[in-house]
């Protein structure tokens, strides 16, 4: 190798610089890439993907393949500028030789490559996979034998080489991995993918009809009320009950009943034989739970009771499908309007509203953990049945206490501390 000539020798270690720098960006841009995506391409029949997954399968062995490569290179390309250094600068070239194959391997074989390879690991890591598929093949007895060796050592300070980590993700990091999808998922289908998420931490007494709301028919009432009530009402279902919802009969579909209401047929007979048998759920139902128990029993409307058998409220299908897609109208509001924006950019909100509903129609974050409603929430904070006038912080939020009275609270204005009242009122 001494007699070789300077320009030979220079070439020849350009040449092994690239090698390094070809098996340092391989080893990241493999250990980059996304194993998700790199599982869908190679599902749908990717070539490069395919091999690349096939090389991460054996990790072993593909780290093997890179570090014997890139050791050899290194090695190679240091003998090689040592003997090129000494040609021109005798025995100092030794000290030149390490020091600048030192910082050209750095730069040109090591943090360069990495680097762009951590930022287009597809781009580096499937052009690549074909050559590196075929040194492991030319490699391979000694890859292997390394590999024997390197796990043996492995096995002695109790680590199982076979034993794979799992790829598996929980759902809150799959939670995480849906926020930060960014502009690749638009936010409509963020939000419904995390609401599907979200059913399993929401039960049925978080988003229920409570009982004081539920519309339905009293069979103690006279036939004209019944009948008008029918002919006006905006539900395709309502419960059916005498004297109160605990003693409920059944649940009646428009659609049965439509040919005797427009005929004028309709009697209280007839209406029971029109109705279903009630559908009871209990209070603590995960949404997810509940939604599949819908699609088994072919049910699109629940009776929510509590451990006592007592009747709380209902929950229907429709609900459950708000909590994935929004909601699909204004009956909500229509149904039970507890907010009222106000002149000067505060809210009067009625005790009796849900946490949650307040939380989603007006953006806020009040903690919706414990108590459901905000009376709930605010008899917690104080300790006591608060008289009127009485103002308390609930996190950044100020809540002022307009009525009080039934020991409950009936009426609150609320706003945001974080923002001045009058101020948005002038916007």
């Amino acid at each position: 190798m001494e007699n070789l000539p300077p320009g030979f020798l220079v070439g020849l270690l350009v040449f092994l610089l690239l090698c390094s720098a070809f098996f340092s960006s391989a080893e990241t841009g493999m250990l980059s890439l996304n194993r998700y995506r790199l599982r869908h391409q190679a599902k749908e029949g990717h070539r490069a993907a395919r091999r690349a997954s096939r090389l991460l399968s054996r990790p072993d062995r593909l780290l093997g393949t890179i570090l014997v490569g890139n050791n050899f290179v290194n090695i190679l390309a240091s003998s090689i500028a040592t003997v090129l250094a000494m040609q021109l600068w005798g025995e100092a070239g030794i000290a030149i030789a390490t020091l600048g194959l030192t910082i050209l391997l750095l730069i040109f074989g090591e943090i360069t490559p990495k680097t762009l390879a951590a930022l287009r690991p597809e781009l580096v890591a499937y052009p690549f996979s074909l050559p590196l598929t075929f040194l492991q093949r030319i490699l391979y007895p000694l890859v292997a034998t390394l590999g024997w060796i390197s796990n043996g050592l492995l096995k002695l300070i109790g680590i199982d080489p076979a034993a794979k980590g799992s790829d598996t993700l929980s759902t809150e990091e799959l939670r995480s991995v849906v926020r930060e999808s960014g502009t690749s998922l638009p936010l409509n289908r963020q939000s419904m993918l995390l609401g599907i998420l979200d059913l399993e931490r929401v039960t049925v007494d978080d988003i229920m009809i409570p009982r004081h709301e539920v519309a339905g028919i009293n069979l103690d009432d006279d036939l004209e009320t019944i009948i008008g009530q029918l002919r006006t009402t905006p539900h395709t279902r309502l419960p059916v009950y005498r004297e109160d919802i605990n003693q409920i009969e059944g649940v009646v579909h428009m659609r049965h009943i439509a040919r005797l209401l427009s005929h004028d047929q309709l009697t209280k007979e007839a209406l029971l034989e029109a109705c279903t048998e009630p559908y009871f759920v209990p209070e603590n139902t995960p949404l997810s739970t509940q939604l599949l128990n819908f699609q088994k029993q072919k049910r699109r409307i629940g009776i929510v009771v509590d451990e006592y058998g007592d009747v709380l409220g209902i929950v229907t299908l429709e609900d459950i499908l708000e909590e994935i897609v929004g909601e699909f109208s204004n009956q909500d509001a229509l149904r039970s309007p507890d907010i009222h924006p106000q002149d000067d950019g505060t809210q009067v909100i009625d005790g009796a509203a849900y946490i949650r509903e307040v939380n989603r129609a007006l953006g806020w974050h009040l903690p919706c953990e414990g108590p459901k409603t905000l009376n709930g929430l605010i008899t917690e904070a104080l300790e006591h049945i608060p008289d009127s006038s009485v103002c308390l912080q609930i996190g950044r939020y100020r809540l002022e206490i307009l009525q009080a009275a039934e020991n409950r609270v009936k009426s609150v204005r609320a706003w945001d501390a974080g923002q001045d009242p009058e101020e948005e009122s002038e916007e």
